[in-house]
């Protein structure tokens, strides 16, 4: 199940979507996610699917690592679907037995929470994985930094988010290794009640705990022999400027908020 995180780790080819701007990029995420909060009905959600696919095309990412990432939220998904269905008042009644009572305004609901939760790991996945750690944190930064005027932290801020979503698939991996050292040594993570599975997680969090510190404490000192006091007077490599892409990009999105926005007043 950790492979199939895919969120904070980077997929590294050349496509039309990685050499997008990391600032028009995030924009881009933010107004894909408010799309997605617009939509009320289904047709409005197969042209958000129709969207990412086409995405996931041009940036070259198999459309397969992008549906993995939703694997490890499938109980979350469920427990959303199941509470919205039990819980949401409606007139036209599907199933009624007992104390369970299903109308169809619970099943829609339930259907279309569900799908906007797929929706925004879907998006927010696509954009760690056309966007290097280096360009995020660049792209943050610059993004935050009128706010700068304020006194706002806007260079810490933004590498504390980069190194949290760099160090997603290294905690991952040290997971997966510590999980299959105990589980050599007799552990087991997936037999028993609710209860006894937590219990057998104690051996794997206390070690990962203590290599998470470790890296960090690590990273620190590695960070201060370098001389590092943060953004004050700090040059970039690569300068970042808006391209002729980037704003096509801005266009197709505006078009799909238009179409979503369209779609619910004529449906």
């Amino acid at each position: 199940m950790l492979t199939n995180i895919t969120m904070g780790q980077y997929y590294p080819v050349d496509s039309p979507i990685h050499r997008l701007d990391p600032r028009m990029k995030l924009v881009l995420t933010i107004a894909f996610i408010v799309a997605v909060f617009l939509v009320h009905t289904i047709w409005g959600y197969l042209l958000i699917l129709g969207f990412v696919y086409l995405s996931a095309r041009l940036a070259r990412i198999p459309f397969k690592m992008l549906i993995k990432g939703i694997k490890p939220l499938r109980m979350i998904l469920i427990l959303t679907f199941l509470l919205n269905l039990f819980f949401t008042p409606g007139d036209t009644v599907l199933v009624e037995f007992w104390i369970i009572r299903i109308t169809l305004e619970a099943l829609r609901q339930a259907v279309f929470y569900s799908l906007r939760l797929v929706f925004l790991v879907l998006g927010t996945s696509l954009l760690t994985l056309t966007t290097s750690p280096v360009a995020l944190s660049d792209g943050i930064e610059l993004l935050l930094g009128p706010l700068k005027k304020i006194h706002f932290p806007a260079h810490e801020l933004a590498m504390m988010m980069t190194i949290a979503l760099r160090f997603i698939p290294t905690l991952l991996d040290e997971t997966d290794k510590i999980m299959k050292a105990q589980m050599a040594r007799g552990a087991d993570f997936e037999s028993g009640n609710l209860i006894s599975r937590a219990k057998s997680m104690v051996p794997l969090l206390v070690p990962l705990f203590v290599s998470a510190f470790r890296r960090a404490g690590e990273l620190a000192m590695a960070m201060e022999s370098r001389c590092y006091h943060g953004g004050s007077g700090r040059t970039r490599f690569r300068v970042l400027k808006l391209k002729k892409a980037d704003w096509l990009a801005c266009g197709v999105v505006a078009l799909l908020i238009g179409l979503v926005v369209l779609e619910g007043i004529l449906l």
